[in-house]
């Protein structure tokens, strides 16, 4: 699959914008805060219907604008697939497959399959359990229909429950309909830890490779699922935390409070690992993230590059860019220097300047 070009109009600092891509290797470069990252997040947006950054709609529109609008041209299977989405800033978004709107969102996954790298990824294993659920969601929620679908459901309960516990200070009358809410949240938190399981595994099955040949073979990884709950103790776990739930006026009990580990032989890296075994991790994660995409779409990603490369040092960048040789990547960066100094292949450069992009020469700088 190929993003052929993108329109945007009223977009964050964009006017208007009419980009086309190469099938291989673009670069965006330029100063910070001049609208680079801003390509990407109407990319993302497109594939997944949501911002990278989790910025709401009405903050993505232009300043002084009511409405922003995302264009996206895509070639799959030696057709091409039109994109529009529909930015609001008091309503919700609209979005058009090939000018046929669609009703859920939901239907737009996995017509076009990202992979995001930025510089925030590469600490994704040090920071809080937060940044690794969303990192599993994000993909999940691009792969797996039936995943978007139980995982919205459950944080709509979870949160649905988490102003009934605080009502409950109230009116106490209300408590009896806790176990109504219980059971309908161990009825889609299961379906979530059931799927992260098998995710894991997947990943696994792809990421010890990796990340050998990336630290040279000195290292072997495993990613450790580390349920809140298993799926067969949920609704028992809820039911024996209700008062300890009602006291701290929050749901204690789920996936959503479910963490993952990554095991450098018997040590978790995560809290004893060096900044240099994070690093290589994170690394490792996202190569493995393109590699599923791959094996389990049957088709290759675009591949979203945030500023990441100087970020890296020179062999975790040589390796990084001699493995997407086969995908189509959007690169951004401050200057071109990584790339000459690489003699890394460039298909098409833009110069990115205060929300205007200039096109320069292909095959090249």
């Amino acid at each position: 699959m190929v993003l052929k070009s993108l329109e945007l109009s009223n977009f964050r600092n964009y006017d208007f914008l009419n980009i086309e891509f190469d099938k291989g290797t673009n670069i965006l470069f330029g100063d910070n805060a001049q609208g680079k990252t801003n390509i990407l997040e109407a990319i993302y947006l497109c594939a997944t219907t949501k911002s990278h950054k989790g910025s709401k709609d009405s903050d993505i529109v232009q300043f002084g604008m009511e409405e922003s609008h995302i264009r996206a041209y895509l070639e799959k299977d030696e057709s091409e697939i039109r994109i529009d989405m529909h930015l609001r800033k008091s309503r919700s978004k609209g979005i058009a497959i090939d000018q046929t709107r669609i009703k859920k969102a939901a239907e737009l996954l996995g017509i076009m399959n990202v992979v995001f790298f930025s510089p925030e990824d590469l600490s994704i294993i040090k920071n809080g359990p937060a940044e690794r659920r969303r990192f599993v969601d994000m993909e999940l929620c691009q792969l797996d229909s039936f995943y978007l679908y139980n995982l919205n459901h459950y944080n709509k309960i979870v949160n649905q429950r988490n102003k009934l516990l605080k009502d409950l200070f109230q009116n106490p009358s209300l408590k009896e309909t806790l176990n109504i809410w219980d059971s309908q949240l161990a009825s889609y938190g299961s379906k979530v830890i059931e799927r992260r399981i098998a995710f894991t595994q997947q990943l696994n099955e792809i990421i010890a490779d990796i990340h050998s040949r990336l630290s040279g073979g000195k290292e072997n990884i495993k990613i450790v699922y580390e349920p809140n709950v298993l799926e067969e103790n949920f609704e028992k776990e809820l039911w024996k935390n209700q008062e300890k739930d009602v006291k701290l006026k929050m749901t204690t009990v789920g996936p959503h409070r479910d963490d993952f580990s990554f095991m450098v032989g018997d040590i978790d890296i995560r809290k004893f690992g060096s900044q240099g075994q994070q690093r290589t991790a994170a690394l490792s994660l996202k190569l493995s993230e393109i590699e599923l995409v791959k094996k389990m779409t049957k088709d290759t990603p675009v591949l979203l590059l945030d500023d990441v490369l100087s970020e890296l040092d020179s062999n975790r960048q040589n390796y990084l860019l001699n493995n997407i040789g086969d995908i189509q990547t959007i690169i951004t960066c401050t200057g071109l220097d990584d790339f000459v100094n690489n003699r890394f292949e460039i298909n098409r450069v833009f110069n990115v300047v205060n929300g205007t992009v200039h096109a320069g020469q292909n095959g090249g700088v």
